[in-house]
């Protein structure tokens, strides 16, 4: 396996700290608002590469986390009235269903940043005897000259860091970032032997890992993944912090995925363009969404376009078409050669356009089998496992086949459609063929082709 290391800037050889074993930390959302198509594409990406890894036969620990207390958070409560829990609660499920939809797995462990304090504040008060942490009259502030390594995960300048950091006067360094923040009224607040408060943000993320994720009392896990734009100052802030308290770097790896754009416009609620994820699920379905947002290299920018996302939805059509040439048949071994090629090209740092080429490679050999002989079994067993296989390690082509290409038909349409194909049966049945053919007509006009099987009269709609 071979991944992308944000700190060498390279691909690099991945080499777990114990053998067959891999610890993935993914940061999860902030839980004050609906999730957007930038928390989708990070977590398809992370999900894709914990699948991999799964289908390299490493033992996998999966790790994401959810920032339930924070400055936004705070003001979503004095804006609705409700409490931190009510919130935070709420999202976290709207977060969790709906990454369902698009098939990600839930993490083996979520930890929340409230069910850390204890973790948080001995992580503080070890920070402070060593004096690389300092109080102010608002907070505790990490000491960012204690660390010779500082910036080295991000690689930024430090004229670069200034629009990126919050100002203080009492702060040693303009670089320094809040550990902890003492309460303010009406705000949540948790005690702590310094000053009750609250954690600030990127303290939770190294408590966590060390509270859930140690080898044996060291720390350290394989890979810490996100998005790039945490890359700086979440990211290097965690890293930092965990240094100097350890003396050990918080991940061996590093992982980020690229940015999400619209139409070529960087997402962001300032531009007015943030485009919610449960916007997008009521437009398309989950499978489609997931299969379009994985089909760029989890690194590169990606530009969301309704033109692009039906061409790559025609791609994963050709997938259903074959699999209900071969579905309800029996399953052999899956192809070797097929699986191994699989396997080789997401190894390199999961080259997903190489992946894909090859899916799309093995279906139209299917095709082209089953065209010259139709009954031609080995290959229909054969296929039906390779799809099979593909449903695990890409998270798709789950769905049973003909009701795939009845996506977006509403349930009262589904039971009129239905109600017309059971009278036509029925009417085929009295040998009443004028009738069968005139109800055919009618379906017809509606957009729908029947396909007439030894299993029953199935449907679809014509795109």
């Amino acid at each position: 396996m071979n991944i992308y290391d944000s700190v060498q800037r390279e691909k690099v050889p991945f080499i777990p700290i114990k053998e067959n074993q891999v610890k993935i930390y993914v940061c999860g959302p902030t839980v004050y608002d609906d999730a957007h198509l930038g928390h989708a594409r990070s977590a398809l990406a992370f999900d894709l590469l914990r699948r991999t890894f799964i289908g390299l036969n490493y033992d996998v620990t999966f790790v994401k986390n959810f920032t339930d207390i924070d400055d936004k958070i705070i003001k979503k409560m004095n804006e609705s009235g409700k409490s931190l829990e009510e919130i935070t609660s709420f999202y976290i499920q709207r977060y969790k269903d709906e990454m369902r939809t698009l098939g990600v797995s839930d993490a083996d462990i979520e930890p929340k940043a409230t069910e850390s304090i204890e973790e948080i504040v001995s992580f503080i008060e070890a920070l402070l005897k060593e004096d690389k942490a300092y109080i102010t009259s608002d907070s505790i502030y990490f000491d960012t000259t204690k660390d010779s390594k500082y910036l080295g995960l991000s690689h930024m300048k430090m004229d670069d860091t200034r629009a990126r950091v919050e100002a203080n006067s009492e702060k040693r360094d303009q670089k320094d970032f809040a550990l902890w923040k003492f309460s303010k009224q009406g705000e949540p607040t948790y005690p702590a032997p310094f000053g009750d408060g609250r954690p600030g943000w990127h303290i939770e993320c190294s408590c966590m890992i060390e509270k859930h994720m140690s080898y044996d009392g060291d720390f350290q896990i394989d890979i810490h993944a996100g998005g790039a734009d945490l890359l700086f100052p979440h990211h290097e802030n965690e890293a930092s912090q965990t240094r100097c308290k350890s003396g050990q770097e918080l991940s061996k790896y590093w992982m980020h995925n690229g940015f999400v754009t619209i139409n070529g416009e960087k997402m962001s609620k300032s531009l007015g363009n943030s485009f919610f994820l449960k916007d997008a699920l009521k437009v398309y379905d989950g499978e489609i969404l997931r299969f379009y947002l994985l089909s760029s290299h989890y690194r590169a920018n990606f530009n969301f376009s309704e033109e692009d996302l039906l061409v790559s939805k025609k791609r994963l059509d050709k997938l259903y078409r074959l699999k209900k040439r071969v579905y309800e048949g029996k399953k052999s071994a899956v192809n070797k050669e097929f699986k191994k090629a699989v396997l080789d090209s997401l190894s390199e740092d999961l080259n997903i356009s190489k992946t894909l080429s090859l899916v799309d490679e093995m279906v139209a050999n299917a095709n082209e089998k089953l065209d010259l002989n139709p009954k031609d079994k080995p290959t229909k067993f054969e296929t039906n496992s390779n799809l099979v296989w593909i449903e695990g390690i890409l998270g798709i082509g789950y769905k049973d086949p003909y009701e795939y290409f009845q996506i977006g038909i509403s349930e009262n349409e589904k039971e009129e459609i239905n109600d017309l194909i059971n009278q036509r049966a029925e009417a085929k049945k009295t040998k009443d063929f004028a009738k069968a053919d005139e109800l055919r007509d009618i379906l017809t006009c509606k957009g729908i082709q029947l396909m007439d099987t030894v299993s029953g009269t199935q449907w679809e709609k014509v795109q």
